[in-house]
């Protein structure tokens, strides 16, 4: 079975998830409020979900894969923000 492969950057109240279509190639990437973030999964097809690793990333941690901010910051090819973050990722 293929997952989809979703990016998440988090910040205080809003998660920006970006993820590539595998049907449509639609690359959608759209901002989640923190409370909603568990319900907008759980209504979604099973995918691999990626952060960038930080102490907020720690509370996901056993249900995500985390990597090292290093290797995020060499893939942000645009100004730093959440989106771009998120594309990164």
């Amino acid at each position: 079975m293929a997952y989809t492969i979703a990016g998440v950057d988090i910040a205080k109240n809003v998660m920006q998830v970006h993820w590539v279509d595998p049907e449509s190639g639609e690359i959608v990437n759209r901002p989640v409020k923190r409370a909603a973030f568990l319900e907008y999964f759980a209504n979604r097809k099973p995918c691999l979900v990626g952060m960038e690793s930080c102490s907020g990333s720690q509370h996901w941690a056993h249900r995500v894969k985390l990597m090292p901010a290093k290797f995020v910051k060499a893939f942000n090819i645009r100004n730093k923000n959440d989106a771009a973050d998120a594309r990164a990722i």
